[in-house]
């Protein structure tokens, strides 16, 4: 299957995904694909919008402590829901549908997460630290919102003009 990132402003990032109901070949095949394209773009998250595709399916691959992301560290989450929320983080976010710039979002510290495996098992998990904010970052996606979103007024004008800016760069280089 080949992929290609939405990028920022294009409106399907702003679709609500729908729920799972087949875990077959073609959702391992989705899932797959998303991997490939999500190391190439040397991306830790990615969720299924984010190529196109409006299912309730994300996947995460956090670098351990040397920097590496090895294919065991791998989480594919389907149909996610947050269940407990605690504590307050900053983390200085960036996204692979918006390019090239990074912005400090508050997130929740540690969560409780219920989801699915790519075969339809019920799992849960505790996360906390860059973990919890990429399920959080990603989930935001499954619902239409984006980490800019979260900006105040004023930085999300001077986001946009940036943006804009870098965009006009990039088409004439």
């Amino acid at each position: 299957m080949k992929l290609k990132i939405v990028e920022y402003p294009d409106r399907k990032l702003k679709e609500k995904s729908s729920k799972v109901e087949k875990f077959d070949a073609q959702l391992h095949d989705l899932l797959d694909s998303m991997y490939e394209i999500m190391m190439k773009s040397n991306g830790i998250g990615l969720a299924a919008i984010q190529v196109a595709h409006a299912k309730e399916a994300l996947i995460l691959n956090i670098p351990d402590e040397d920097g590496e992301q090895s294919k065991e560290n791998l989480m594919e989450i389907i149909n996610p829901v947050i269940t407990y929320k605690t504590g307050d983080t900053t983390y200085q976010e960036g996204c692979l549908s918006v390019p090239g710039f990074y912005e400090d979002i508050k997130r929740f510290d540690e969560i409780s997460l219920n989801y699915q495996d790519r075969h339809g098992n019920t799992k849960n998990l505790v996360a906390n630290g860059l973990l919890s904010i990429a399920i959080q970052h990603e989930v935001d996606h499954l619902n239409g919102i984006l980490f800019i979103d979260k900006l105040s007024y004023s930085r999300r004008k001077k986001f946009e003009k940036e943006y804009k800016k870098a965009q006009k760069e990039k088409k004439h280089s």
